[in-house]
């Protein structure tokens, strides 16, 4: 069972944190509360029959004690007496044992000048001893059985150890708040995997640049902290960003050394929000030069390996931040996607991967590809973690009139959608024409898609077989980085002033300084000389329309809630062998919607596969939901073994 806030209903009974009670005619009563009346004969035998009997001081004590030794942690109690443990002796003890300063508390039931009032604000805050209602904390009632096995839990999960490999965003927030850890020390931890595995031993060659300021930053935030509180989730928290975002302390090159010493004079917009919420940008990560493919190879940082397979590609563009992140290089980071870069390194890389709706995120900043199909999004280890970053990035920016749409649409805190039974009635169209099967490749991929359909099912999901209407019309329409990347790539660099080492596309060709593997598309992209074209005109007004409306189709016809499909019909591909992701990944650009990609599992070669959820526009919050009960009900991520 899971214990959220102070109360939860189940079959009809209160389980209450801190107090159990019991329906009866008379309303709820607390349990062995010296608050109340006694409870009838019935009762009692009612609730020593669910295991919900008083516990000895003794028994307490020696279940916390068990809860210090499964966390590795030294144990000292003062020894207890009675028959019973009353709510206030608890706290009191807790409080001496696990050195918590005392705090303020406003329940009504506790006398401001007791002698038990500070550890009972104490234990409220840390989250471990909650009261009976928001008002009342009843401090003589006798702890349960149920009441100690809440605690034993709570407590193992407070004092435990922070693990660094695979922790969460909510983990590293709450090790710092509880005083285990300090930004700067979760930095420097980070750093030092940075150095261990990307730029020695695997060579993972997956970041760029560091920031030189990290540590500085990280013990500023500390100092506030201390003095001021959290700012929010992302306090202190390092996060790695993709290379072609905008930063005003480190380069910002979009892998190619005609950019290496580039620095803007402003951040991105989705920068300044991030750092605005307290996270500290650790460094960039490399991509496919320019964004152009997805392999992340770059004139600057080389290729970047997957590290579930060394000689495999890692995906792309957003191949650094995605191989970065499931290495645990930082806590979450940041990908652009203009036809899957965010999508598919994050599949490639047993990660969570958002493509938001266009107009959720700014855009103001980021080293543009094609804008028309152009957002930026987190990469993240959980469906949470990317929940948290979302909430930090999307919002209006005037600097990008196309934010104007997400005004209004945007929930108070995309976390409020985490819910565990997101499937439970979930009606889950499935493009069974997205998952093809006639290689061998797409077959090892199409087994574990097929699998995560039966595991929806499991989850409580209705999966309704689909065709999605005019698909290999929608196919055969090119994407728009061949027609606009020239065109934004100067605006793009005439933004940057006087400092611009480069002026136009046509000049950074003639340079020299770029991938050469890339130079034919580069000069092909240069020659186009107008967007005023009919056939320009055609793809962005009829391609749109007709993608939007054959999704909106189906979902309509079908009352869906998502649609679902391989993020990527192939795995990763052998460096060097050439890389397929399939054609999947346009829907969302082409249509605008956003789309989710979690973890659907591995193949018999172990490499990652995701499944990706795709929805209508601005319903982000449906998508975390559904994909969060997903992942929680499989659990299918896992951490590369190259990195441990």
């Amino acid at each position: 069972m899971t214990y959220h806030g102070s109360v939860l209903k189940k079959s009809g009974a209160l389980l209450l944190t801190g107090a159990v009670v019991v329906t009866t005619w008379g309303g709820a009563v607390p349990l062995a509360s010296a608050a109340t009346a006694a409870p009838s004969s019935k009762t009692r035998v009612a609730a020593v029959s669910a295991g919900k009997a008083p516990v000895t001081a003794a028994a307490f004590t020696e279940a916390m004690e068990e809860a210090a030794t499964l966390a590795g942690v030294p144990f000292s109690m003062d020894k207890l007496s009675g028959k019973t443990i009353q709510r206030k002796d608890a706290a009191l003890a807790l409080q001496t044992w696990l050195k918590l300063e005392s705090t303020t508390e406003s329940f009504k039931d506790v006398p401001d000048q007791s002698s038990y009032a500070g550890a009972i604000g104490a234990l409220n805050a840390a989250g471990l001893m909650k009261g009976y209602t928001d008002s009342l904390f009843l401090p003589n009632a006798v702890l349960t059985e149920n009441d100690v096995a809440i605690l034993k839990d709570r407590i193992y999960n407070y004092i435990k150890p922070i693990v660094l490999e695979e922790a969460t965003i909510t983990e590293l927030q709450a090790a710092m708040t509880q005083g285990k850890l300090t930004s700067k020390e979760l930095v420097q931890m980070y750093l030092d995997r940075i150095e261990k595995f990307d730029d020695q031993g695997v060579s993972i060659n997956a970041v760029l640049t560091l920031n030189p300021d990290a540590l500085q930053i990280a013990e500023t935030l500390d100092e506030e902290r201390a003095a001021q509180g959290s700012r929010g989730p992302l306090h202190g928290i390092p996060v790695l960003v993709k290379d072609n975002f905008d930063t005003n302390d480190m380069p910002t090159t979009a892998g190619c050394i005609c950019l290496k010493d580039s620095v803007p004079s402003q951040d991105a917009e989705q920068v300044k929000k991030l750092k605005e919420a307290g996270a500290i940008i650790l460094g960039k990560t490399n991509l496919h030069e320019f964004a152009f493919g997805i392999t992340t190879s770059s004139s600057l940082g080389g290729q970047t390996l997957n590290p579930y397979a060394l000689d495999h590609y890692p995906g792309g563009s957003s191949g650094g931040t995605g191989a970065a992140i499931a290495s645990n290089f930082a806590a979450a980071g940041m990908g652009t996607d203009t036809g899957g870069s965010i999508r598919i390194p994050s599949s490639f890389n047993s990660l969570v991967g958002i493509r938001p709706t266009i107009g959720l995120s700014s855009r103001e900043g980021i080293i543009p590809l094609a804008l028309t199909q152009d957002v930026g999004g987190p990469m993240a280890r959980t469906v949470s973690d990317a929940a948290i970053m979302l909430d930090a990035t999307a919002g209006y920016d005037k600097d990008d009139v196309a934010t104007a749409y997400a005004v209004g649409k945007i929930p108070s805190s995309y976390t409020d959608f985490l819910d565990v039974n997101g499937l439970k009635g979930a009606r889950i169209g499935v493009a069974a024409e997205l998952i093809p099967s006639t290689k061998a490749e797409e077959k090892a991929v199409a087994d574990v898609i097929n699998n995560a359909v039966e595991e929806l099912k499991s989850l409580g999901a209705t999966a309704v077989p689909i065709s999605i209407p005019n698909l290999e019309e929608i196919n055969k329409y090119p994407s728009l980085s061949g027609y606009e990347f020239k065109f934004q790539l100067n605006d793009y660099l005439e933004s940057l002033g006087d400092e611009a080492p480069y002026h136009s596309l046509s000049e950074i060709i003639a340079s020299g300084e770029f991938d050469k593997t890339q130079e034919q598309s580069m000069k092909a992209r240069d020659a186009r000389e107008t967007l005023e074209t009919t056939e320009y005109k055609d793809i962005v007004l009829k391609r749109t329309q007709i993608t939007r409306e054959s999704l909106l189709k189906v979902m309509a016809d079908n009352n869906l809630d998502a649609i679902v499909y391989p993020t990527s019909t192939q795995a990763a591909g052998v460096i060097g062998e050439g890389q397929n992701s399939g054609g999947n990944n346009r829907l969302s650009p082409f249509s605008g919607f956003p789309a989710i990609t979690v973890p659907a599992g591995f193949t018999t070669d172990g490499l990652p596969v995701g499944i990706e959820f795709l929805g209508r526009a601005f319903d982000e919050g449906t998508l975390i939901k559904l994909a969060y009960s997903y992942e929680q009900g499989t659990h299918h991520r896992q951490a590369p073994k190259l990195t441990p």
